[in-house]
């Protein structure tokens, strides 16, 4: 009796594990199918805000959850975006790179010590015996990055290079700084890894990339993107305006070559990231650990390894990224590799998904997610079109009154829209919009630079002087003010001023402007340089101690100081946006 009242209770407890199991899968189903259902939402908010065209899919714990395409693939055709639509991923590339590099590495065929000049003995020694290939792979070369070119839009990108040729274009100018002393992120220095990966293995390096990654880890849906191809399922690229879209310019994939030229699908980079939590790129894991280590600015080898924010709480999570832009597109590839999540989007109107990115985080970790701002700039153009330009304008005011929430009111969206109606020759309308502008952030030097800009085109001399006059006064260095006045007969000295070598260590340092995206400032020899992720290097002037300005174009930055006088941020000004960034280093 005894044995048999055992058993029951046995049965009765497996009974009831059975269902213990099937709610917790029930109710895993349920979480998941819900923030689906939010992350769609979300999505569609921004698709129809005109700010995402392009497919998504978001993975939690390994396993998707959701996956959809948003707008098209083809705009001309309207061929839907779908998760099996081929879209250019431009820098996430690099990451391929740099495995193809460590794979060699594990067979004795090249040394991250080793330089450049060993394996390329071409290129010139006096270059080449200084830069290592540890510096190539985490952007510290200061060769540097051919994209950054003054001519590369207009004179270099649309013309087919073969490797070997292009690297001419770069590898003979002077280092922008000491190899190994600075991060700068560079896309030469990822050409000439494709290079050396040729060299060494005898093969092109779109054939090496194939044998050794895309084939055996099931990649069917990724390769290198080549103009002239017949590619099924890929899709177009597109620039967005404010009244449409046009598609995106020109350029020759051999460019990008191994810094930049693949394609892939949302549901491919899922299967990426599945392989990147095995072993099976490498022959030792300490291998694959040295691709996630990161260097100067975060950087690994391919990979940006941080942390980052989730909802209103100060929560950090850790992430392993890597974006990409190339004409026509823009790439995220977020990894959130504590809980195995994921995060691939991919844009073809050449549109950062940085806070749609965001927003789906919030929603994978339980928080709420932000919805988007509308452009009240195409609002605003749109009623113009529809009415006038008072009834805009009229718009415009209540609105920032009444849904100062629903509309991006940045200083830059009407800026954009006066620009809009100057270019097409409506000079009275963009003087309206400007004056707008004006009167909604009277402290903003580039509303005033930009209604000069207009006043000039209208023949207006004195007027033109006066509002570049009254921008450089808000703004010293405003550079384009100082050019404009000088060619409108107005003498303008160059406000530059002495700062000390030691406020000049004081400011030099990295201020993070978005996950992925850092300023890096340096001190060299009593000048200060400024340089982006992915962008090229330039010398900045002081206009005071703490505010700088870039003569090469209109940009401003203003660093912040607490009374100790350590430096713990900085905004910086540009297009008629104030961007803050934090200090991370």
């Amino acid at each position: 009796m005894l044995l048999r009242k055992s058993r029951i209770l046995a049965g009765h407890v497996f009974v009831w594990s059975i269902v213990l199991f099937s709610f917790t899968l029930f109710f895993s189903s349920a979480s998941a199918n819900d923030k689906a259902a939010k992350i769609d939402k979300l999505a569609q908010q921004y698709h129809d805000a005109r700010l995402f065209n392009g497919a998504l899919l978001v993975a939690e714990n390994g396993k998707v959850i959701f996956k959809k395409g948003y707008g098209y693939a083809n705009m001309e055709w309207q061929i839907p975006n779908a998760p099996d639509v081929k879209y250019r991923i431009g820098s996430v590339t690099k990451q391929f790179t740099a495995i193809l590099i460590l794979q060699l590495m594990e067979q004795g065929k090249i040394k991250l010590d080793g330089t450049i000049s060993q394996y390329l003995p071409e290129y010139p020694e006096a270059t080449g015996n200084k830069i290592t290939i540890h510096q190539l792979l985490n952007h510290t070369s200061g060769i540097p990055s051919y994209t950054g070119f003054p001519n590369f839009e207009n004179e270099i990108s649309r013309d087919p290079y073969q490797p070997m040729d292009f690297i001419s274009l770069f590898n003979k100018k002077e280092l922008e700084f000491e190899p190994g002393s600075q991060f700068s992120y560079n896309n030469s220095a990822y050409f000439l890894l494709g290079v050396i990966i040729e060299k060494i293995v005898g093969k092109p390096y779109e054939q090496v990339l194939q044998e050794r990654i895309l084939t055996p880890m099931g990649l069917q849906n990724t390769g290198y993107d080549r103009s002239e191809r017949i590619i099924p399922n890929r899709a177009s690229g597109y620039t967005k305006t404010l009244t449409g879209y046009l598609n995106a310019t020109y350029l020759d994939m051999s460019l990008p070559y191994s810094a930049g030229s693949l394609y892939s699908t949302v549901e491919d980079l899922y299967q990426w990231d599945q392989v990147l939590y095995t072993d099976k790129l490498f022959k030792n894991p300490a291998t694959k650990a040295l691709l996630f280590k990161p260097g100067l600015s975060s950087y690994g080898y391919g990979y940006f390894i941080r942390q980052v924010p989730v909802g209103k709480a100060d929560r950090m999570v850790n992430v392993i990224e890597h974006g990409g832009g190339i004409n026509g597109f823009v790439t995220g590839f977020r990894r959130f590799v504590d809980d195995q999540h994921l995060i691939a989007v991919v844009d073809n109107s050449e549109q950062g998904q940085e806070r749609l990115m965001t927003g789906i985080a919030d929603i994978l970790y339980g928080e709420q997610a932000d919805s988007p701002k509308k452009s009240i700039a195409e609002a605003l153009l749109n009623i113009i079109e529809k009415n006038d330009l008072q009834a805009g304008i009229a718009f415009y005011k209540s609105q920032k009154e009444k849904a100062a929430e629903a509309y991006n009111f940045s200083e830059s969206e009407l800026n954009a829209l006066g620009y809009h109606y100057l270019r097409s020759d409506d000079i009275d309308a963009a003087q309206q919009i400007f004056k707008l502008n004006i009167e909604m952030f009277p402290e903003g030097a580039n509303t005033y630079d930009s209604y000069a800009e207009s006043l000039a085109e209208a023949g207006d001399k004195e007027g033109a002087i006066a509002n570049y006059q009254k921008s450089l006064d808000l703004n010293p260095g405003n550079r384009n003010a100082i050019e404009k006045l000088k060619e409108l007969g107005v003498e303008i000295a160059d406000k530059e001023i002495a700062v000390a070598p030691v406020v000049l260590d004081q400011l030099a340092g990295e201020y993070e402007i978005q996950p992925g995206f850092v300023l890096t400032v340096t001190h060299e020899n009593g000048r200060l340089y400024t340089q982006a992720t992915g962008q090229s290097r330039f010398e900045i002037f002081p206009s005071t101690e703490y505010e700088w300005f870039v003569k090469a174009f209109n940009a401003q930055i203003s660093f912040h100081a607490e009374q100790n006088g350590s430096i713990t941020s900085l905004t910086l000004h540009q297009g008629g946006r104030d961007v803050p960034a934090k200090r991370i280093k």
